[in-house]
C-alpha cells in the first residue's frame, strides 16, 4: 500500500482547521499530520524536527497572526525543499495570487472551494501538475493576452510549448493537455520539462507568472468548427 501524503495545515481560524481535519479523515490515501494556527510554530516544528517524519504537503493560509502567509511561503521551501506548498485563502487579490506563485506556491485555492477540489488539488500537486481556482486561473490567463506587445522573450518557447503553457494556466494536468491536444502524455511531459527548464521555473504556476513577468502569453486555439 503506498504511503498516504502527509499534509500539514497552517490556518488560525479553528473552524476550519476542523472542517479540513474532518474531510481529510474521510481520504484513504491523505493524512493530516499536523496542524497549527500561526505560521511561526509551524516553521519552527519544520526546524526542530529530527529523525520524525516530515510532511509531503502544506495548506498555507495567507492572512495570519503574525508573519503573514506570503512572508512565509519562501521559508517553508527552504526548510524543507521537498515539501509542496498550497495557498488555500479568503484573498482573491490579482497581487496576492501573482506574488504567492513567484515565490513558489504550487497551488492558489479560495476557501470557497468545495472539500473534493481541495483533495483533488492535493492530488494534482504531488503528482506534479498544479492546482489553481478557477477564478485565478482566468485572472492569469487574461492577465497574460493584454500583454500583447511582442518581445525576444518570446523566442523562448516554440508555438507548442505557448500553446501547452497556456493549458498548464487553466489548471488542465499532463494527461488532460495530450488528450486535448491529441498528442502522447511523453510528448507533453518533454514539453513541459523544457518550458521549466527555459523559463527557470520549478512548477507550472510558476511557469505561467514567469511568462507574465516576460510578456508572453498562450496562443489562441482555432475553434472547432
Amino acid at each position: 500500500m503506498k504511503n498516504k501524503i502527509r499534509v500539514m495545515l497552517v490556518e488560525d481560524n479553528p473552524r476550519y482547521r476542523e472542517v479540513i481535519a474532518l474531510a481529510l479523515k474521510q481520504e484513504p490515501d491523505i493524512q493530516l499530520a499536523s496542524e497549527f494556527g500561526t505560521a511561526e510554530i509551524a516553521l519552527r516544528s519544520l526546524k526542530d524536527r529530527s529523525g520524525g517524519e516530515w510532511p509531503d504537503f502544506v495548506l498555507l493560509d495567507l492572512q495570519l497572526p503574525g508573519m503573514g502567509g506570503l512572508e512565509a511561503l519562501p521559508q517553508f521551501l527552504a526548510a524543507a525543499p521537498e515539501v509542496k506548498v498550497m495557498i488555500l485563502t479568503q484573498s482573491d487579490r490579482e497581487a496576492d495570487v501573482l506574488r504567492a506563485i513567484s515565490l513558489g506556491a504550487s497551488g492558489y485555492l479560495l476557501k470557497s472551494s468545495t472539500v473534493s477540489t481541495i483533495t483533488d488539488g492535493i492530488r494534482s500537486v504531488m503528482k506534479g501538475g498544479a492546482s489553481l481556482d478557477a477564478g485565478v486561473a482566468r485572472f492569469i490567463l487574461n492577465t497574460l493576452k493584454t500583454r500583447l506587445p511582442k518581445s525576444d522573450a518570446e523566442g523562448l518557447l516554440t508555438e507548442r510549448q505557448r500553446e501547452i503553457l497556456g493549458l498548464l494556466g487553466e489548471g488542465l494536468l499532463k494527461k488532460e493537455i495530450a488528450d486535448r491536444l491529441k498528442i502522447s502524455y511523453a510528448t507533453v511531459d518533454e514539453h513541459v520539462a523544457h518550458i521549466y527548464e527555459r523559463l527557470g521555473v520549478r512548477n507550472a504556476p510558476a511557469a505561467v507568472n514567469q511568462a507574465h513577468l516576460l510578456g508572453l502569453f498562450p496562443l489562441a486555439r482555432p475553434r472547432s468548427r
